[in-house]
């Protein structure tokens, strides 16, 4: 499966050698993301407390030694004792302790948690650097098709001046096309805008600017319907991260119940240790003398605890609260989920239903007028009814490139509402990629 990925990795990345492609972007924003890496290190570091937890339940080894000199006074003045004990090793090994396994426990699932942080943040990642992606290639369409509308008011504004000119049409002409000419000249400048903040927001997913992309060839475009919502409703019950991550959650919290109910059940402890220890005894009143000893030890020690002033009462009460707590937002993660899947899978019908009626609308749109401007050099239309058909549609092809867009980002939202978004669909969408922009656009 890896080499299959990498594979079409790397067959995306060559098929555009001047722009940079969808698949490109993300590896560059996966390389140098700062959530991404972030999450990562959370990951590795959840992973590392585990060792810590679990090493409570091994054996615990000790090595100790002291060594001192006593100076005597009043009787024993000018007695000296040199003493000290050599070597003090001890062993502790728990044999029973109920809590130190559900830390254990506890811990375990709280990686599980941080790894499935890691992969939720993985795929938002490809949702933002697709998305961003997207925007910017629809603020590009945006921006050219109304710099195409422009030009056209503009040559429908001088022939107007010139058949104004020779008496041709009244000056009221003149001025409707003027106010339709500089409305567009304003759309320009926030169409410009949007492109340059779509551009700001991709340099942010991704760390770079991009002077070039590769965009959408209406040659390979596909809207395939996606499947059933049901099959799509079960699978984000099994594959959904934030529903996977708040069932961990619970399950946290019912473990939680059981490390507080541990206050009431004893301990037992396996202790063992053995010394050896020196006593050296001289001076002008003492004969002078050495001696050793030393013991070794073998014992449990049990602790069974009976009332701790209701604490270890209070602390399951709040573990059965925590639970029910964290029961209720399971079923409020789950109702989201439920929305999440559903709204993207109406909004991808929607945008499959929206494409194929901007597509007639262009058409319509350029019969329209194609016709509107023959009636209007014979006399039978006005000018105001050219420039509200030139208007009508470059309109219709903003609406089909939005709804083109709208669908490749709604695809992507619903896998990833239901928590299959891999690199994988990225190499699909990539596929639909052709001929490269430009981005560094300017107002003439």
């Amino acid at each position: 499966m890896k080499k299959t990925l990498t594979f079409l990795i790397g067959l995306a990345l060559s098929q555009s050698v001047f722009a940079e492609n969808l698949v490109q972007v993300y590896e560059q924003a996966k390389e140098t993301n700062p959530d991404l890496r972030s999450s990562l290190a959370e990951k590795d570091k959840a992973y590392s407390a585990i060792s810590g937890s679990r090493a409570s339940l091994l054996p615990q080894i000790g090595l100790n030694a002291s060594y001192g000199v006593t100076h005597g006074r009043r009787d024993s003045s000018g007695v000296k004792t040199k003493s000290g004990n050599l070597y003090q090793l001890t062993l502790t090994q728990s044999i029973f302790d109920y809590s130190n396994w559900k830390v254990l426990d506890i811990t375990k699932k709280q990686a599980s948690i941080a790894d499935i942080a890691y992969q939720y943040q993985g795929q938002t990642l490809i949702l933002n650097t697709s998305v961003a992606y997207f925007n910017v290639l629809k603020a590009l369409d945006a921006l050219s098709f109304i710099d195409a509308q422009k030009k056209a008011i503009g040559r429908q504004l001088e022939q107007t001046r010139q058949q104004h000119q020779v008496g041709l049409v009244a000056i009221t002409d003149v001025q409707n096309a003027q106010a339709n000419y500089d409305l567009t000249v304003a759309q320009q400048v926030n169409a410009l805008n949007d492109l340059n903040n779509a551009l700001e927001y991709l340099r942010q997913v991704s760390g770079r600017f991009y002077s070039k992309l590769a965009t959408v060839d209406p040659k390979t475009f596909q809207a395939v319907a996606p499947t059933q919502i049901s099959t799509l409703l079960k699978q984000s019950e099994i594959s959904n991260l934030n529903l996977l991550t708040m069932k961990l959650n619970q399950d946290i919290a019912r473990e939680q119940i059981k490390l507080a109910q541990a206050g009431h059940l004893p301990t037992a402890n396996l202790n063992a240790s053995t010394n050896l220890n020196k006593n050296d005894r001289y001076g002008s009143n003492s004969t002078h003398t050495k001696s050793y000893s030393g013991n070794n030890y073998v014992g449990i020690n049990l602790n069974m605890p009976i009332f701790s002033g209701g604490a270890t009462m209070s602390k399951v009460d709040q573990a059965q609260h925590n639970f029910v707590s964290f029961s209720e937002k399971l079923e409020s993660t789950n109702r989201n989920v439920i929305n999440q899947v559903r709204s993207s899978y109406n909004n991808i019908s929607s945008s499959i239903s929206a494409i194929k009626a901007y597509q007639q609308a262009v058409i319509s749109a350029e019969s329209s007028l194609e016709a509107t401007t023959s009636g209007y050099q014979v006399g039978t239309r006005t000018i105001v009814d050219v420039l509200n058909a030139t208007t009508q549609l470059y309109s219709s092809k903003r609406n089909l490139s939005d709804a083109k867009y709208n669908y490749l980002t709604s695809l992507l939202q619903l896998k990833y509402a239901v928590g299959t978004l891999t690199a994988d669909d990225l190499v699909t969408l990539n596929n639909m990629l052709g001929n490269e922009v430009g981005t560094l656009v300017t107002i003439k």
